[in-house]
């Protein structure tokens, strides 16, 4: 049996077909956007920003999602080409079984579980700082206690209380995560209800703002590498050039949404058209919004601001500080973040349980991931086992640690998407392609590159935790997935015309 084994192009679209036991197909050009938008815009810039800025780049942090921006863009053409010429659920993982084999699609959809769970995990923890930030400024009510909203491997910042548990992060998880059972055209209409909501309230901030922006908070604009110990006494490399690819690391996590649109590749209406559409239109709208705001943000606060008392709920602190005259704003941006973080979380779950899907279809996970609601005709079993997983990040892992673990997981998925724009270009290039990605393969290499570059200024730690996680996966690989996968299987039926010939 072949570790590379790759799946044909033909069987993959044959699966695609519509029939009893398939997604339904009800998303548009304009939900996908509105799709991708809902993905992007979230925790990672109400809140890895801030996270950014105090820890690598200061007001740096705005060539940080230059960086990102770049990395993603190049990825993202990659994306738009995959997702337009094999339209099925499964995003990079699929793409990777067609173009490299099994081995490099089991890592990769292994890897996509850092992306789509451990990151739903992140925003649901950027979900309970804002429900704090809710309580006290809207409601005038308490805060729920220290140790009920954060992980048991976390202090406050002052010394005085310990986390037990995030029981708001586990909470929304599970409601979204029933929403979602029900159906992809509900979530998608609830989404775009959201979306919109969320961008107005990111042009508002950056209109309203700009009149705030002291210049001595931008000088100067890229500090001077030093090293910089935060209060649990972790190093990071602040300032200079690793400062700023260190914050575009931080902050990449701000763009991971655009390549979950290409999970829903087989249930979009039209998806040759519309997924390349979907991806790279939502990518072009927060790209644009995502630097004007951080510019914003690091100059109406200070870089010590985000180490300390603005370390949380960010960008309300930021408001009622230093915004004056401006408290209905603040009040108003922590209902409209905390709409904006359940439509992320909605995503990332909506990606996982499809990754899932796939992956259990093609035998390298339980039958059990692929079962379809009679009713409601989404992998309803996938998403219950994901929940689990979710909540257990989101409720005992600090929010930091996740974040970053969900970028270099995504960075490591787009690196294997370059690589398989550049292998089907040789492979099969009579594929009919309704994107192209311009410039193959310098557009897919230098992506590479970037998202490399990207990789390596989140430090030796990240470097670590993703060499353990890929290791736990190929212990699973070899142990359940390789004996059981549809497609080995298959590849040792000999052909009855043909006895020296398998058969598939």
């Amino acid at each position: 049996m072949s570790l590379f084994l790759k799946k044909p192009i033909s069987t993959l679209m044959a699966e695609s077909a519509e029939s009893e036991k398939s997604l339904k197909r009800t998303l548009t050009a304009g939900s996908l956007i509105a799709l991708g938008i809902g993905a992007i815009i979230g925790a990672g810039l109400f809140v890895r920003t801030a996270a950014a800025a105090a820890e690598y780049a200061g007001p740096s942090v705005t060539f940080g999602f230059i960086v990102a921006a770049i990395g993603c863009a190049l990825a993202g053409l990659c994306y738009a080409e995959l997702s337009s010429s094999i339209p099925i659920a499964g995003s990079a993982y699929t793409y990777t079984y067609a173009t490299m084999g099994e081995l490099m699609a089991w890592i990769i959809g292994w890897d996509l579980i850092l992306e789509y769970a451990v990151g739903a995990a992140t925003v649901g923890i950027a979900w309970s700082e804002y429900l704090n930030n809710l309580l006290i400024n809207v409601f005038g009510l308490k805060a729920i206690p220290y140790e009920w909203c954060h992980s048991p491997f976390q202090t406050s910042v002052d010394g005085t209380a310990h986390g037990l548990i995030n029981l708001p992060a586990l909470a929304i998880v599970i409601i979204l995560t029933m929403l979602l059972i029900k159906g992809t055209q509900e979530s998608a209409l609830v989404n775009g209800i959201i979306v919109i909501t969320k961008v107005t309230i990111v042009v508002l901030i950056i209109i309203l703002g700009w009149q705030f922006i002291k210049p001595e908070n931008h000088t100067p604009y890229i500090p001077a590498p030093t090293t910089y110990v935060d209060h649990e006494g972790i190093s990071h490399n602040f300032g200079g050039i690793m400062g700023i690819l260190g914050a575009a690391g931080v902050v990449f996590f701000a763009f991971i949404g655009f390549d979950a649109v290409s999970t829903t590749a087989q249930e979009a209406k039209n998806p040759k058209r519309d997924m390349p559409i979907g991806i790279l239109g939502s990518l072009a709208i927060c790209t644009i919004l995502y630097i004007l705001f951080a510019h914003v943000l690091t100059g109406i606060a200070t870089t010590e601001d985000f180490r300390t008392t603005g370390k949380e709920a960010s960008v309300v602190f930021a408001i009622h500080k230093y915004m004056i005259g401006y408290g209905w704003l603040g009040k108003l941006v922590t209902v409209a973040i905390l709409a904006g973080f359940s439509s992320v979380i909605l995503v990332m779950l909506l990606g996982q349980s499809r990754v899932f899907y796939s992956m259990s279809r093609d035998g390298l996970l339980p039958k059990v991931f692929s079962e379809i609601h009679p009713k409601y005709k989404t992998p309803y079993k996938a998403s219950w086992f994901i929940l689990i997983l979710v909540g257990l990040f989101a409720a005992f892992v600090p929010g930091d640690i996740v974040g970053d673990m969900t970028s270099i997981g995504t960075l490591f998925a787009f690196i294997l998407v370059c690589v398989a724009v550049i292998v089907l270009r040789k492979t099969d290039p009579e594929l009919k392609r309704e994107f192209k990605t311009p410039w193959v393969p310098f557009v897919p290499i230098l992506g590479i590159v970037v998202c490399g570059a990207m990789i390596f200024g989140l430090g030796w730690t990240n470097w670590l935790r993703l060499f353990v996680w890929l290791f736990i996966g190929l212990i699973i690989y070899f142990t359940y997935s390789k004996k059981n996968s549809v497609l080995q299987n298959k590849s040792v039926i000999l052909d009855p015309v043909d006895p020296i010939k398998p058969k598939f």
